[in-house]
Order: C-alpha cells, then structure tokens, then sequence
C-alpha cells in the first residue's frame, strides 16, 4: 500500500547529491553522504562508490591494504562503526586475528636457501617460483593452492577463503586467489570478484535489495536504525526490517501472522466448523437449511443436529423418536469457541479491507481532486494557492495507511495468540479501550476529511472556499496529532510494557515514509578497475 504521492510534494524527500569513488589506495572518487537523508538508493553506477568509501575509511584509520580492510568488513558485516568499536576496546591485534587478517608488520619470512620447496600436501618438491607464501608464513605449491580456492568458490566460501594449514585461520590474499586461479578457470575468477561484490549487500545489515517484482535493480541502504520503512526510486515503499509492504503500527510478526492468516484456508476450516457437521456415515460437511433438528444427509443418512447422532427418520415437532442428547458435550464447547474466535477475526479483518478499499478509491480520486484545482487556479479569484488540497490528500493517504493496519495490530494485541500470558484480563481490557478510543478518534476525523476533499470547491465562491480550506488544514493537524499519540500509545503503554522485546514497530514519520536519494557516482580524472568494473556490470545484468 503506497502513499500515492509524487517526489516533488512537500512530504516526500528528494535530495540527491553526488558521490566519488576512489581506487585502491588512492582516491580518484569522493564519497559524500548525501544531507537529509537517511536512506539511499544504490545503483550499479554507485556501488562501488559506496563499498569503496567503507573501505577507504578503514584502510586510512588502520593504515591497512584493500584486501585486509575488506577481509575485516566482511567479517563484521560491513558494520564500520562496530569494527571500530572492536578496535577501540580490545586492540588492533585482537581485531585483526579474530577477523583471521595476518599481522604484516611482525613477519620476517627469510629467503629460501634451496631452489625448490616442498609442498606438504601434495609432498612433492617443486621450484620456488611454483610455490605461493601467504602472509601467515604457510607456503604451498599453486597446484594445491588453485585446487583449494576453486573447492571453495564452489562451495560458496570465496568470501573469506582460509589458509590451507592445519588449524591456520588466516583468511588468504585476494589477489593471489584471483591470479592463480584466472589461470586455470578464468570463470571461476570472475565468480570470486562477483562474491567479494555482493558481500555488501548479502552481508551488509544496512544495505538490502528492492523487494519489487520484477526487480527494479536497486539496493537500498539505511544511516540510522534499521527499523524503518523506506521507498525506492522506483516508487515501492518497504518495510526495511522484512522486506514485506510497509505495514506500520503492526510490528513484523504480527504482520507475517496477519498475511498468512488472510492467505491460507485456515478461516474457512473454521466456518466449516461452525456452520455444519459432519454426516456419521460418509463424513461429509452437512450445512442445515431448516429449523427442525434432524437433517439428512445426500447420501440417505440421517442425524441429529444438536449431537450428530446417527438416527431414524421417525420424529415430532419436539423430539426424534428413541433419541435424546440432552446432556453437555466438550465437542459443543470446541465449536462455540471456534464460532467466537471466526466473528472476531471477521470483525477486524472487515475493518481491515474497508480501509484499505477506501485508500484504493480515494487514490483513484486523486486525479479528479487535481483536475479541480486546475480549474480553480485558472479562474479568477482571489486565492491563488491551492496547496493545501495535496497536503490533504497526502494526509489522508498517510491516515488510512495507519488506520487500515491498526486492525491486524489490534486483533493480535487484545487476543490469546501472542500476549496471552504478558497480561491479565483486567490490564488487557484497560488497554483495549485506551487504544480503541484513539482508534475511533482517527478513524471519525478521516472520514471526515476524505468527505470535505470530495467536495466540489471549484464550484464554490471563494469565501466557501477559504471555510473548507481551513476544515482541511485543522483536520490534517488533528489526524497527525493522533496518529502520533496512537503510536506512542502503542510503542510505550502496550508493546513497551512486555517483557518479549521482539515485537517492535517503525516509528510515525509526520512526513510520511522517506523516499531514499539516489546516490550517483561522479567519474573523476581516474578511472576504477576495468576488469573489476566490467566483472561487477556483468553480475548486476545477470544475478539479479
């Protein structure tokens, strides 16, 4: 469900600012964030841009190589700050081991005496010059060596490829595994440079693809908390967290238990349940359609109603000849259960999709609210500006948004699904109703507002104008007011008091959801690596 508004509205975020990338140890691209926004959309142009510039940080602040700063992200997710929190607290030689990075500055290989070295895999003596040292010292031949690194790129491992020595955790150089094994499987070379690229995203926990389908090509990436809904260049808004639709104030959970509820036939288990009985003899469903009790089955049986006894057809307006079931069954007590639990879930999800209908229609309505402030703008008047019918419109889009998905939050709130256990009756009742009463408030100033925008102002005289002009500006600040509250309600007074800390919620953006800048890669006087680039473009043409 989208908020329907374009990037040049007043709510919507649109700040683009250029970046620069630089290669290897020396900049020829400049990064710079872009200012005011806290989400950005990373293209195949800007990329590399964005991974360089994580890189570049940690190269200059540990005076490390690109190979090493990246062995360190990978291993930490490309979280730059937990990296250098690790560092800060417990050293740089504790940080380098643990991410299985080689201490360079502490080796003193010595040269070798003899013109050939043996490899103690394969155990046979080959000349130096066919043998490869790591930084960890371990020195193999690069028959052994190509063999391990393609094992590995098969298997998905290339991200952090291990020295072959026993109980050797240092993670093997970049270069030498792409040298060595171009030589033998270029494919395979190419496979490896394209694992080290989608390590930003696949390991990054602030970078995630665009779930739209088909897919748009982007990644998004987020500044600050990841509990977050965004929106995509290409127009879809997501919640960050679990990539499904935005669907704030239901935390994830509640959503994914919503979603699935709604899609499988569990409800009509239950209707069956409720509305027929099973026939004792071939075990079909049997629906009654009259008052007396006894009812037949298509295939000739016969039953009582109340107990779904098999029986005669001998009866009276009271009873059924040699029956009786007066007596109370724990079968009675399921379905009376199972009827109470169907009508509540009907009761929320009928409020459910008649809000989101209703957002579906006033979206429609969009374009014909336009056409007439089109039309009040060309005629003469003494009112020229007309942008508070937008910010209206945005407002009651961003309302019926919330509204809409404050049923699912609801029914799973105030049930036995989730918090049976985090709250008594009494608590849950109080909060019930605290919460409802905010419900009914937004819910009456909504339908209040979605009715004076339907009016036909390009109609009225100018000062009927200005009165339904002011209806939609104090409205839209009632709506936000309560919108707000509802959330803090929510965040504070009913998720913030359990003691499961699972279930948390986007936090209420007064402008609505953020639309990600784009981040844009600005190609300075040097260039990035050919033969990385043209690995990278190829991936993003064929891995997405």
């Amino acid at each position: 469900m989208e908020d329907f508004m374009s990037s040049d509205d007043e709510y919507c975020y649109s700040d683009q600012n250029s970046i620069d990338g630089f290669e290897n140890d020396e900049p020829d691209f400049q990064w710079v964030p872009p200012k005011g926004s806290t989400t950005q959309v990373i293209t195949r142009e800007s990329l590399l841009a964005a991974q360089r510039e994580d890189l570049r940080r940690v190269m200059e602040l540990l005076s490390v190589g690109e190979h090493h700063s990246r062995t360190l992200l990978i291993y930490h997710r490309w979280d730059v700050e937990k990296l250098f929190s690790v560092y800060v607290d417990k050293g740089k030689a504790f940080l380098f081991a643990e991410a299985g990075v080689s201490m360079v500055e502490h080796q003193n290989h010595s040269s070798p005496l003899t013109s050939t070295v043996m490899c103690d895999i394969c155990m046979e003596d080959v000349p130096n010059d066919d043998a490869t040292r790591m930084e960890c010292g371990h020195c193999f031949c690069n028959g052994c060596w190509t063999e391990h690194f393609i094992v590995k790129i098969s298997e998905g491992q290339s991200k952090r490829i291990r020295c072959m020595a026993h109980k050797c955790n240092a993670i093997c150089d970049e270069a030498v595994v792409r040298n060595l094994v171009s030589k033998k499987q270029p494919n395979m070379a190419k496979r490896f440079d394209r694992f080290l690229l989608e390590s930003y995203i696949e390991d990054n926990k602030r970078v995630k693809w665009c779930p739209s389908a088909p897919h748009c090509g982007n990644a998004i990436r987020v500044e600050d908390d990841e509990l977050c809904e965004v929106e995509c260049s290409c127009g879809l808004q997501f919640c960050f967290s679990c990539l499904s639709e935005a669907h704030s104030p239901c935390s994830c959970l509640m959503w994914e238990l919503w979603a699935k509820k709604c899609k499988d036939e569990s409800e009509t288990v239950n209707w069956i349940t409720v509305h027929t009985k099973p026939c004792p003899k071939c075990h079909k469903p049997v629906e009654k359609n009259g008052g007396c009790n006894l009812v037949s089955c298509i295939c000739g049986q016969t039953f009582c109603w109340l107990c779904a006894g098999a029986t005669g057809r001998d009866h009276t307006w009271t009873n059924i000849a040699n029956h009786s079931c007066g007596r109370y069954k724990e079968s009675e007590k399921k379905a009376e259960q199972a009827k109470r639990d169907l009508y509540r879930y009907m009761h929320y999800h009928n409020r459910y999709k008649a809000h989101t209908d209703s957002f579906k229609l006033e979206s429609k309505l969009k374009e014909t609210i336009l056409e007439k402030v089109n039309v009040s703008e060309e005629r003469e008047s003494t009112l020229k500006d007309y942008s508070w019918v937008s910010n209206g419109l945005y407002r009651l889009f961003r309302s019926r948004r919330v509204l809409s998905y404050s049923y699912p939050f609801a029914f799973y709130m105030f049930g036995d699904e989730l918090f049976k256990d985090e709250m008594t009756k009494e608590e849950r009742d109080i909060k019930q109703h605290l919460f409802e009463d905010q419900q009914q408030q937004l819910e009456a100033n909504v339908e209040k507002l979605s009715r004076v925008l339907e009016e036909p102002f390009d109609q009225f005289t100018d000062d009927k104008v200005k009165e339904i002009r002011m209806q939609v500006i104090n409205l839209s600040v009632i709506i936000d007011t309560i919108c707000q509250k509802m959330y803090d309600c929510i965040e504070n007074d009913l998720l913030g008091s359990l003691q499961l800390g699972i279930h948390n919620i986007a936090p209420y953006k007064s402008k609505g959801i953020e639309r990600a800048s784009e981040l844009s890669a600005c190609r300075s006087n040097k260039a990035i690596n050919i033969g990385q680039l043209s690995t990278f473009v190829l991936w993003w043409d064929k891995g997405i």
